[in-house]
């Protein structure tokens, strides 16, 4: 398990290249409200799962929802703070492939 490094872009522009993905990486909950871009480059599609924090009133796990990224392609998902663990602070990701499969991080701006 890895925690990602967000790119920031300059107002220059910014040369952004994917970065690998582990099985199951961390993303710092300050960084919710910004973007998840995931490069699959594999030959299949993969899955990535945001684990949700949540707890049911009798105190069960929330409901993670796999989120398909095809063979190929790549997909943004927007970073919310329901996505942050309260305890840690983190959102956990998790990806059903990591071969050629790699990632950019942006965080959220401010203009």
């Amino acid at each position: 398990m890895a925690l990602l490094n967000p790119t920031t872009p300059a107002t220059t522009g910014t040369v952004v290249t994917g970065a690998a993905v582990s099985s199951s990486d961390t993303i710092n909950g300050n960084y919710a409200g910004g973007y998840l871009i995931v490069i699959n480059g594999s030959g299949s599609s993969i899955n990535v799962t945001i684990v949700d924090p949540g707890r049911t009133a009798l105190g069960n796990t929330g409901t993670n929802a796999a989120i398909a990224v095809a063979n190929g392609a790549s997909k943004a998902i927007k970073l919310t703070s329901a996505m942050v663990d309260s305890t840690t602070n983190l959102i956990t990701v998790n990806f059903s492939a990591t071969t050629t499969v790699t990632y950019v991080l942006y965080p959220p701006t401010t203009t």
